[in-house]
Parts: structure tokens; C-alpha cells; sequence
């Protein structure tokens, strides 16, 4: 019994380690090409690969989109994910390492648990607000410490539109929370895909204008691999481990992305990190990790106070 329910996690935690993989793959890929390419010419093409992948299937995954405060509520979540995350942190991208990138994306748990207890009344406790506190700190840190390099021109530049991407990124995953109760998940990436083509339609007269650089193979299949394997693989990954396991332990899996962002950022691009950016590094993984600690021992003082009250009331009656 015991080793039948362990083999039956399996499958979604490989699932969700892939999807994990993928995402954090995608910083040194996306580095790649804005070294090369206008970032409106990259997200177009990003976008536009991931609905021409989706399209032969849309009919059949999505469904009808409601009027009214629906179509408002779509609309904003496009904005956030694709448009502005999309367009914050290609730029970041130009003026960061890959590497900081992927660090500064460990903040974006901690922001979707405050916004949710700002917008939907779900208590962040002291140990949340604190751990946000100190991975804010880690950002400002490791944004402060960086010098220009060959691979990060304008670090301070970079890493603070990539924490406003993060940002964008968050306001989209609480809109997803309210919209998921009414739409699947291929209905929400269609829209996204689709609002992503329009929104970074300018890039196509960019990539036409400026065209591929004198390496367009190597372009193409990176952009390629960042449109269906990244935007549309790893989305659906990630919602077969979420179908089968709980949302806690899920969600817990992204804080590798960063670690993953860095190894890829290392072992690609020559990309490392100074001493102070390795030692704010660790405030930012502190912050988290205090998140989840003090969550946890929440729910442990929880249970015990449970037990306790249980045992009284068992005395009480015997």
C-alpha cells in the first residue's frame, strides 16, 4: 500500500521537477538571444512559436471566454503575463547576468503569498512579511554589490526590472487564482499567447528589419525551444503535478528556479558570482526558507494546541 502511493507521486513530482527545469533553463536562453536581437523582436517571436504550437489544439483544450467582468479580469492578466513580465524582464535581461535574474525570481513566492493576503483576506503571518522583508533586503544587496561586466552592463538596472517583472508576475498568479474557478488552463494560455502576439507585434517589423544575426539557426531553435517547451511544456507540467499533489508542496518546487537559473547561467554563458553577491544571494534563499519555516511551525503550534484542547475535553468527560 505504502509503496503503491509512493510510485504514484512519481509521476507528478517528475512532472514538476521537469516543469522546474525548464523555467529555469529559460534565463540563459533568453540571454542568449537579447544579446543578438531587440527584446520586442524576441518576445514576439516567443510568443508567436507558442500559439502557432497551440493552435491546432485550441478548439479542442480551450473554451468560450464569459462577458462582463470576466473579460476585464483576462484582459489585466494578459497584461501582467505575458505583456509586462515578458517586456520587464527581456529588458533586464539586457542589463543583468542571467544568473541574478534567476536569483532575484526567488522573491516571487513570498509576493503572490502577501498579495494574496492583501486582495484575498488569506492571513500572511508575521513570518511571511518577515521573510519578504529579508528576501527584499537579499535583492537590494545583491543589486547594490554588482559591478558592470561583459555579461551584466547595468546590474542595478537589470535586477530592479526583473524584480518589477517579478511583480507583474505575482499579479498574475493572484488573477489565476480567481479566473481558474471558470476556465482551464489551455483556455488561460490561449488568451495569454494571443495577447502576447499583439502586444509584441512591433517586434515583427523589428525581426524583419533587422533579421536573425549572423548565427539564425542557433536563433531560431533557442526561440523555438523557449515557445514550446518552456512557455507551453512546462505550463503543462507544472498542472499535472499540481492535479496530484497538494498545492503547498507543489508550489514549494519553484524555489529551485533560482538555484537552476544560476547552474544553467554558469554552465552556458561563463557567467559567476562575487562574494557579496553570493553572500546576498543567501539572504534571499533565508527569506524564503523563513517563510516556510515559520509556516510550518505555525501549523505545528496549531496542532498542538488542538491536542491539547482535545486532551482537556477528554478529561473533562472521563
Amino acid at each position: 500500500m505504502h509503496e503503491s502511493k509512493t510510485n504514484s507521486n512519481i509521476v507528478p513530482v517528475m512532472a514538476i521537477l521537469g516543469a522546474v527545469l525548464l523555467w529555469g533553463s529559460a534565463f540563459a536562453a533568453m540571454k542568449h538571444l537579447v544579446a543578438t536581437l531587440n527584446p520586442w523582436a524576441v518576445m514576439w517571436m516567443r510568443t508567436g512559436i507558442a500559439t502557432l504550437a497551440l493552435a491546432p489544439f485550441t478548439t479542442r483544450l480551450a473554451g468560450p471566454v464569459r462577458n462582463g467582468k470576466d473579460r476585464f479580469a483576462l484582459a489585466i492578466m494578459a497584461l501582467f503575463m505575458p505583456c509586462l513580465y515578458f517586456l520587464f524582464e527581456s529588458y533586464a535581461l539586457t542589463y543583468t547576468s542571467a544568473t541574478q535574474a534567476g536569483l532575484i525570481s526567488a522573491s516571487l513566492p513570498l509576493m503572490v503569498a502577501v498579495g494574496a493576503g492583501i486582495f484575498f483576506k488569506e492571513k500572511t503571518t508575521l513570518w511571511g512579511w518577515s521573510g519578504l522583508a529579508l528576501s527584499i533586503a537579499g535583492v537590494a544587496a545583491l543589486t547594490m554589490s554588482g559591478a558592470p561586466t561583459d555579461s551584466a552592463s547595468n546590474p542595478a538596472l537589470g535586477n530592479s526590472l526583473e524584480l518589477i517583472a517579478m511583480a507583474c508576475a505575482a499579479g498574475y498568479m493572484l488573477l489565476v487564482k480567481r479566473l481558474a474557478a471558470n476556465y482551464g488552463p489551455w483556455t488561460l494560455t490561449a488568451v495569454q499567447n494571443a495577447a502576447g502576439c499583439i502586444f509584441f507585434l512591433p517586434g515583427l517589423y523589428l525581426l524583419v528589419r533587422d533579421g536573425l544575426g549572423q548565427d539564425p539557426l542557433s536563433i531560431l531553435i533557442v526561440a523555438a525551444y523557449l515557445g514550446v517547451f518552456v512557455t507551453l511544456g512546462a505550463f503543462g507540467l507544472y498542472n499535472v503535478g499540481m492535479s496530484r499533489l497538494p498545492a503547498g508542496k507543489a508550489s514549494a518546487f519553484i524555489n529551485l528556479v533560482p538555484a537552476i537559473a544560476a547552474f544553467f547561467g554558469w554552465i552556458i554563458l561563463g557567467e559567476t558570482l562575487t562574494v557579496l553577491q553570493g553572500m546576498a544571494s543567501i539572504l534571499i534563499f533565508a527569506g524564503v526558507g523563513l517563510a516556510q519555516r515559520g509556516e510550518l511551525i505555525r501549523k505545528d503550534l496549531r496542532a498542538i494546541s488542538s491536542l491539547v484542547k482535545n486532551s482537556g475535553r477528554t478529561e473533562t468527560a472521563s
